[in-house]
């Protein structure tokens, strides 16, 4: 039999290395377990000395974890949640081999998934699993983008632009489906690609970087919005025209035509990442069914 080891992490230590994290703060984290300042301060210290290394940085607006402290508090997340669906699936094997998943399932994703893919995905989850509750957090597709959400243990699953992104370490990732880009204007201009054009930060990403660019008839953009709701919005008001995915164009208005931009135009694959762990889990297999159906309706 394994034993514990005096290096070893114990749940509530790892429950206050997170809460610490979040909250900014030795104070602010102690409140928020119910604890004492110096219980938190007690604990951190220990798990500063199991590890061997400083994970957060003092001062008086606060702490923040160091680089090793980041790392610290993503494996405590992912520990945490393993630990739940350890209880979870256990409780559930005990009652039924047929039991329904149940529990807390946390999704990232984009804001065109979130708002045209997720919801009848979630309508069929619920219906077929009710004992699951979905917590969707939209998460810009920049940097780590929802993949990140994942990595560090916030997220059980992500939505996620797969093609050209870099796959944090330990995270796997399958494809639901692939997107077309279009030409977007407002509806019967003459000349659609003489207007300016109309983006935002999100898109043009390294899925679509070498298209755009050998597309000599695209400017720069003149108008930069928040998200792709602006840009449709500003397009239908005869601002520009702009270039977006298609699960962008859901629900796009009369006063927007969409023009298809040839054989060669660019496309982004959507899919999804999860922990090789949670990957076996009921409530992301379950989901995942569900992802896929909806993929290949897409």
């Amino acid at each position: 039999m394994t034993r514990a080891t005096d290096t070893d992490l114990a749940p509530h230590e790892l429950r206050i290395l997170v809460a610490v994290a979040d909250a900014g703060g030795f104070s602010a984290g102690a409140e928020a377990l119910g604890l004492t300042q110096s219980a938190v301060s007690h604990s951190v210290r220990g798990s500063e000395r199991k590890i061997g290394t400083v994970l957060f940085e003092r001062g008086r607006s606060g702490a923040r974890p160091t680089p090793a402290g980041e790392k610290a508090v993503a494996h405590a997340r992912r520990t945490l949640r393993l630990l739940d669906v350890l209880v979870a699936e256990a409780r559930g094997a005990a009652r039924s081999e047929a039991t329904q998943p149940q529990g807390p399932l946390r999704i990232a994703a984009f804001r065109s998934t979130a708002l045209h893919l997720l919801p009848p995905v979630l309508e069929r989850l619920r219906a077929r699993c009710p004992g699951i509750e979905p917590q969707v957090r939209i998460v810009r597709e920049l940097g780590r983008g929802t993949a990140g959400e994942v990595a560090d243990g916030r997220s059980d699953l992500a939505i996620a632009t797969l093609d050209g992104a870099h796959l944090p370490a330990g995270l796997v990732a399958s494809g639901l489906f692939e997107e077309s880009y279009s030409l977007v204007h407002p509806a019967g201009h003459p000349a659609p690609r003489s207007l300016p054009l109309v983006d935002w930060v999100e898109n043009c990403g390294s899925y679509t970087r070498a298209w755009w660019g050998a597309q000599d008839w695209i400017p720069r953009a003149t108008i930069e919005a928040e998200d792709d709701g602006a840009v449709l919005s500003l397009v239908s008001g005869g601002h520009g025209m702009a270039i977006m995915p298609a699960l962008s164009l859901i629900g796009a208005t009369d006063s927007i035509e969409i023009t298809d931009l040839g054989p060669d135009r660019p496309t982004r694959r959507v899919g999804y990442v999860t922990t090789p762990e949670l990957a076996g889990s009921a409530v992301v297999r379950a989901l995942v069914r569900e992802l896929r159906a909806a993929g290949s309706a897409i």
